[in-house]
């Protein structure tokens, strides 16, 4: 019996590397404002297709990527609590952080599709919302990233306290995919064929096409040039 075992995917380990840089990003171009809101307005619409990316890979990605093991896992916190948990991927707490930031960048991305700074900025769907809708969606959006700094720092402190007080090299395993196995009902994960993947990124290059493109779709037409008179 091998002493590790595949648990994390290529695919997913790419998707979360990714979100993270751009959450990083649009953080920190939505902080600095001015002229890189434009940036902050392209790396939403990448999280945004990040994030369908992963959504489909719940269903079409490898054991323990989907979601029927995630949203089941915080079923089993008493039993994580008392030491009786066996599983490998997320543990059920991990689990339940997992679909809180994911939710929360989710919040942050879809309430910034409608969104305007009032100076230079507009997300690609303002103008099929109301104006009062588009400032409470932006009010919004704002408040929300200090609920999502605090998320991530919650986060970040519970990869620090696995690394460093329990020895378990969270970040190692999402690098390399592989986790030591420390029970024997632990196995590997199956599934999440590259395929599979180009399906879900389908997905994904699809939804940023739609948020692109849906105003021209619903707005109204330019008004018909006036007609020259000649004298």
């Amino acid at each position: 019996m091998s002493d590790s075992i595949r648990v994390w995917d290529a695919p997913l380990r790419l998707f979360h590397w990714s979100l993270a840089l751009s959450v990083a990003a649009a953080v920190a171009t939505g902080w600095v404002g001015g002229n890189l809101m434009v940036w902050h307005g392209r790396l939403g619409l990448l999280i945004l297709g990040l994030l369908v990316f992963r959504l489909v890979w719940g269903v079409l990605g490898s054991t323990y990527a989907r979601w029927s093991r995630i949203l089941a896992a915080p079923l089993s916190v008493g039993a994580y609590l008392r030491g009786q948990w066996r599983g490998a991927g997320h543990s059920p707490l991990g689990s339940l952080s997992v679909l809180a930031l994911l939710g929360l960048v989710g919040f942050q991305t879809l309430s910034g599709l409608p969104a305007s700074d009032d100076i230079a900025f507009q997300g690609p769907l303002y103008r099929l919302l109301e104006a009062e809708t588009s400032a409470w969606l932006t009010g919004l959006h704002r408040q929300a990233k200090w609920l999502l700094l605090g998320m991530i720092a919650l986060h970040l402190l519970a990869i620090a306290y696995y690394g460093l007080v329990l020895r378990r090299p969270l970040v190692r395993a999402m690098v390399n995919g592989r986790h030591s196995r420390e029970y024997a009902e632990q196995v590997e994960a199956r599934g999440g064929s590259w395929g599979a993947a180009l399906v879900a990124l389908a997905f994904a290059v699809l939804v940023i096409w739609l948020a692109q493109s849906a105003e021209g779709w619903v707005a109204p037409p330019p008004a018909p040039a006036a007609p020259q008179l000649d004298w």
